[in-house]
């Protein structure tokens, strides 16, 4: 399986990186982003690309491709509407329809969250267009795509968030994560499980196209 990963930097997709360049199924991995992960591995392959909304320059290395595992993702704390949904649905559906016009036998597997809004009207702004972006990944035509909606999720393995007091909080709390992962796989997942499950999801599929953290979890 030839992947393609988004948000590799980030603490669910270096989780998901982790997982990929561990699996004997995952062939190689194609990173796009607009840093370097840091990373040297056979199987690794890294694009630098600072346009997120803009691909033309780069389509010929973005054929041949099986899966593609989204990961990036923001907060919305302290972010307006307009920007939120810029960074969370625009940026998202310019990547999916490009691979989707290249890679039609594709799987595209994305990251949102629990809680996330299909009805695209409720009262929560980041539920409703997290909501958009899913309802409109799944009308695009690629061979399945699968809506991930984690809700806590425990980085393991050396995997760090970004931001400082994030990660401080997991440092803190690391073992009552663990304890709630065993415990209540309804609220806790961790990042070895999200892209292990991805990989199962993209190659043997799954019967819904949502997951919520129990799904993950039991796949």
């Amino acid at each position: 399986m030839k992947v393609i990963l988004f948000g590799a930097t980030g603490m669910v997709g270096q989780g998901v990186l982790r997982e990929c360049l561990l699996d004997a199924d995952v062939e190689s991995v194609l990173v796009i982003g607009r840093s370097s992960t840091g990373q040297r591995h056979a199987k690794l392959r890294e694009i630098i690309h600072n346009d997120f909304m803009d691909y033309s320059g780069i389509e010929s290395q973005l054929a041949g491709f099986d899966a593609c595992f989204f990961c990036l993702g923001v907060s919305s704390i302290g972010m307006n509407e307009e920007r939120y949904r810029h960074l969370t649905y625009d940026i998202t559906m310019a990547a999916a329809t490009t691979l989707a016009k290249l890679n039609p036998g594709m799987v595209f597997i994305y990251v949102t969250g629990r809680g996330t809004d299909s009805t695209e009207h409720g009262r929560l702004m980041w539920a409703r267009i997290k909501g958009k972006t899913e309802n409109d990944l799944l009308k695009l035509p690629f061979k399945a795509a699968y809506m991930f909606r984690p809700a806590g999720i425990q980085p393991l393995h050396g995997v760090r968030s970004k931001t400082a007091w994030v990660q401080a909080i997991y440092v803190v709390t690391s073992a009552v994560l663990s304890l709630l992962n065993r415990t209540s796989p309804k609220f806790m997942t961790t990042t070895e499980q999200v892209g292990r499950a991805m990989i199962k999801v993209a190659r043997d599929g799954f019967p819904r196209p949502v997951l919520e953290s129990e799904d993950i979890n039991r796949v």
